[in-house]
């Protein structure tokens, strides 16, 4: 259902129900959600979502999709990958539609296949999505996308996406995990100060941002850090810096 594998520093997650081209359901979000906390736990500093072929993500299982529970579910999954102090990648190859699509823009960066496509149609179903998503979806993609995307239920091809940014690289999981390595060699800490301030922009007293007193700490966490001094002498010396994250 879902498949993790740890490549030293990154950690791949595989939403792997094929036969449902990946649909999520409730048990698939909360193994989602158990592989965001366990990349945690074990220090990864880099996420790659990825789908097994022949889809990143179809959308949502429709057995039980009102229920509750599987929204409480999908919600903890799509603001886990936004509260992760660490680089999330989705790596899309074919079908990112409904969940798909808040999946891929719920992660801070995309590289997909050119054919991918991504789309929300809730208009087709008479669902309707979350701030969260509406938000995200506008301020990831664009407010003219998003708004084709919520009302007329349009789909946009990955190399269209990658034209306006909304896709940072074009290309299939290989390429996906060589910049996922190159992430991991980053300042950690560096990386979770630009990501909680970039979780608060836009957000103004939104309860569920980043408080104005979170995001300063981290900057000064990362301006104090022992990887802090490491990088400077790093630089003087004209070697590549070695950051062990404190």
């Amino acid at each position: 259902m879902v498949r993790v594998e740890w490549r030293d520093r990154v950690v791949v997650v595989t939403l792997d129900r094929p036969e449902r081209r990946n649909a999520v359901d409730h048990a698939t979000l909360v193994a989602v959600r158990d592989a965001q906390l366990a990349a945690l736990d074990g220090g990864a500093r880099v996420l790659v979502l990825t789908g097994a072929p022949p889809a990143f993500c179809a959308g949502a299982d429709l057995t039980g999709v009102e229920s509750g529970e599987f929204v409480a579910a999908l919600t903890a999954v799509l603001r886990g990958f936004a509260a992760m102090p660490i680089a999330t990648i989705a790596a899309v190859s074919g079908a990112a539609l409904g969940a798909g699509t808040q999946l891929a823009i719920a992660c801070d960066l995309r590289v997909a296949t050119s054919t991918s496509h991504f789309g929300v149609p809730a208009a087709r179903l008479g669902l309707a999505v979350d701030r969260f998503t509406v938000e995200r979806l506008a301020y990831e993609f664009g407010a003219s996308v998003a708004r084709s995307m919520l009302l007329t239920a349009d789909t946009y091809s990955a190399e269209r996406l990658h034209l306006s940014g909304g896709v940072h690289r074009l290309g299939g999981l290989e390429e996906a995990l060589v910049w996922a390595d190159e992430i991991a060699e980053l300042a950690p800490l560096t990386i979770a100060a630009h990501k909680i301030a970039l979780e608060g922009v836009g957000r103004g007293d939104d309860l569920n941002g980043p408080s104005d007193a979170a995001i300063e700490a981290a900057r000064r966490a990362a301006w104090v850090s022992a990887d802090a001094e490491e990088g400077r002498a790093a630089f003087l010396a004209k070697r590549r810096p070695r950051f062990g994250g404190c």
